[in-house]
């Protein structure tokens, strides 16, 4: 298991041996030196330092998805605001990354154990792994990225995110500036917090065709068949994202969304090779890509956000279990700007897409999802 825990002093090395949903201990060794800064968070302060917060008594704890914390998508970006809570709010860190779904209950265990006060884990498919610690533990904190806790749960905390409303956004654009009529979106697993970009994704085509009367074909998901959606089964092998990429370019579509954490990699390595697009997800893959000159936009949900804010209302006392949800009116979720491809989206396409955000925001349109939070 690979592991890295962002303090200098530790005690972890026996903790992954203990069984699932141990408690916490009662006296837990606190270490003082905070998270290093990641290379993201240093080009956004590199022209302004800020010094290092006051110390706090308070221990901040992250567990990873598969893929990691480099997977350039929303493992990175929710590391980013841990990395961020350390060095504006002092608090203490640990983390630890997932390689496979049977590492999830062992890895929220060892940070259990560590003696952190809140835990927050990255991923849908951690959401059992929490539910049994938070169960387990009702004095600690714990929060899930993309997902949530049973209903009662008073020590659960759901940062969620309306990405059905970017999607819809990046549909209508996607549609906007296909030249072969054709694009294409995949998820890496059809899970809730999958599905939800794409179905946003199959609106906004829709949208365009019908306000312009074309027939703009969307490739991987049909929102009404969620079942036959086009996966490459998990997170973490790029080749899968190759694969389905090649393929939906072999059928026509030039502008491709995978929805698949580092796997989209693999399709933007398929897509720069044949000249097509790619939509990222997550995070602007503009800047935590080296694919930025294929990327027409991304679906940003602003993960680093939200977990600051979980970890700051646990510094402050003021941690409750109501839901953080990101929407377009709470800039918690949008498009990415179109970066190199400023010149080439079209004025008259600009605007639609603003009217959209603002026609979403104010209620007048909807997209649907299942999956809303």
């Amino acid at each position: 298991m690979k592991r890295r825990l962002m303090m200098s002093v530790v005690a972890a090395t026996a903790a992954l041996s203990l069984a699932a949903c141990g408690s916490a201990p009662d006296d837990t060794p606190a270490t003082e030196d905070a998270a290093p800064t990641t290379e993201a968070a240093e080009e956004e302060t590199e022209d302004a330092v800020e010094p290092p917060a006051e110390a706090v008594d308070f221990k901040g704890c992250m567990v990873s998805d598969a893929g990691g914390w480099d997977d350039q998508s929303f493992n990175q970006t929710s590391h980013d605001g841990l990395v961020r809570a350390a060095a504006e709010l002092g608090i203490e860190t640990a983390d630890i990354e997932s390689n496979s779904d049977d590492e999830f209950g062992p890895n929220v265990d060892a940070m259990v154990q560590q003696g952190c006060d809140q835990i927050i884990g990255v991923g849908y498919l951690l959401a059992d792994a929490a539910q049994a610690a938070a169960d387990a533990n009702p004095d600690l904190q714990f929060a899930l990225v993309d997902s949530g806790f049973a209903e009662g749960t008073e020590n659960g905390k759901a940062l969620v995110f309306n990405t059905a409303e970017a999607g819809y956004l990046a549909g209508y654009l996607a549609a906007g500036m296909t030249e072969t009529g054709k694009v294409a979106t995949f998820g890496g697993l059809l899970i809730p917090s999958v599905n939800i970009f794409m179905d946003g994704f199959y609106d906004g085509v829709a949208k365009y065709n019908e306000e312009k009367g074309t027939n703009v074909e969307l490739l991987g998901w049909d929102k009404n068949s969620p079942e036959t959606g086009a996966n490459s089964g998990g997170f973490d092998d790029a080749n899968q994202g190759q694969i389905l990429t090649k393929g939906f370019i072999a059928q026509g579509a030039d502008i491709i969304m995978p929805v698949a954490g580092p796997v989209g990699l693999g399709a933007a390595a398929a897509a720069r090779d044949a000249g097509a697009k790619i939509i990222w997800v997550d995070t602007d893959g503009f800047y935590s890509t080296e694919y930025g000159d294929i990327i027409l936009t991304s679906v940003v949900k602003k993960m680093d956000e939200a977990v600051f804010e979980s970890l700051k209302e646990g510094v402050e006392g003021t941690f409750t279990s109501e839901p953080y949800i990101g929407t377009l009116e709470n800039e918690g979720v949008d498009i990415a700007p179109f970066h190199d491809f400023e010149d080439a989206v079209p004025d008259e396409l600009k605007a639609e897409i603003d009217a959209l955000r603002e026609a979403i925001i104010a209620g007048e349109i909807v997209v649907e999802t299942q999956h809303a939070p």
